[in-house]
Parts: structure tokens; C-alpha cells; sequence
């Protein structure tokens, strides 16, 4: 059975909106992209000391399991040449599941919804953008409803273009 899943991309190294698209291109491989958000140039957070990211949201349509979705997401990340070599340093594709139906799950590797999902602002501002009535399961909140409830100082999110689907 088919189920939406909402995901964060982000790049900051090398052409960061070309990582984006080429990522994009890739998650076909795993189910049907419906939707794409405006790209978003954001200041990074925790390790501050790296060069800005370019990030969006995607809806995509698939009938894999949360992990083996997981499983082709990092695949994706390492055929593009991810190599993780700092938590949270500097990457040319980052690919986070945020919400996956209304599952929650919580398995190693894994924590759906995303456990950072309502505190980043460079997550729930392109995500709004395509799914402002998806609910996160945990919070019962709509991804809206966690826009509005994010502080109105700190962390830079600036839309510098649109993706390739809407």
C-alpha cells in the first residue's frame, strides 16, 4: 500500500541546487515525487562554522517500508558521493524523512516523525509550503500550526527559487 512520505533535502557543498535536482531525479527510483518546494538558502545550524545550505521539502508517493525507504535514501546519498565523515558538518546531499503516513516509528537509524521536524525552520518552512495540513503524529499538530509556533528571531531561511514540481 502506497503512503506519503515528506522529506528534507539539503546541500552545502558544491552546486547546492544541482544536488537538490539530481537527488530529486534519484528519489524516483523509490517512488513517485508529487511535490517539490521553493528551494531555501539557510544558515547552518548546531555546526555553525560551514557554508550555507540550499534546502527543500519533496512529497513522494511510495509503497517501501519506512526502513527500506531509509535503506534508499542512503544509497542515493552515497552513489552522489555523500561520505560522512562529521555529524552534522558539511555534505553535498542531505536526506531526511520527516513524516511517512502517520507512522511513527522508532527503530536504530531511524526516528519518524523526524525528531527535529517542529524546531528547525529551515525543515517546516519548505514543507509548509507543500503539506500545511500534514500532521505530525506525535504532536497532533499540522505542519502550520508548527510554522506558526516557531520563534519569529534566528535561523535565516530565504527562498531563492522553485523546484521542478508542484
Amino acid at each position: 500500500m502506497k503512503k506519503r512520505a515528506y522529506l528534507s533535502l539539503g546541500s552545502n557543498l558544491g552546486d547546492r541546487a544541482r544536488n537538490l535536482h539530481t537527488a530529486i531525479d534519484l528519489l524516483s527510483r523509490v517512488g513517485n515525487v508529487v511535490a517539490v518546494s521553493s528551494f531555501y538558502e539557510t544558515e547552518p545550524v548546531e555546526v555553525v562554522s560551514q557554508p550555507c545550505f540550499v534546502n527543500c521539502a519533496v512529497a513522494i508517493d511510495t509503497d517501501k517500508t519506512p526502513v527500506e525507504f531509509l535503506r534508499s535514501a542512503l544509497a542515493i546519498e552515497k552513489d552522489m558521493g555523500r561520505r560522512r565523515t562529521e555529524d552534522k558538518g558539511p555534505r553535498n546531499i542531505d536526506i531526511d524523512i520527516l513524516l511517512f503516513g502517520n507512522d511513527v516509528v522508532e527503530v536504530k537509524g531511524l526516528k519518524i516523525p523526524h525528531p527535529g521536524l517542529a524546531s528547525r525552520r529551515f525543515v517546516v518552512e519548505p514543507l509548509s509550503e507543500i503539506a500545511p495540513h500534514a500532521l505530525h503524529p506525535g504532536l497532533n499538530k499540522t505542519v502550520s500550526e508548527l510554522r506558526a509556533a516557531l520563534p519569529a528571531a534566528g535561523q535565516d531561511v530565504r527562498k531563492i527559487g522553485r523546484g521542478t514540481r508542484t
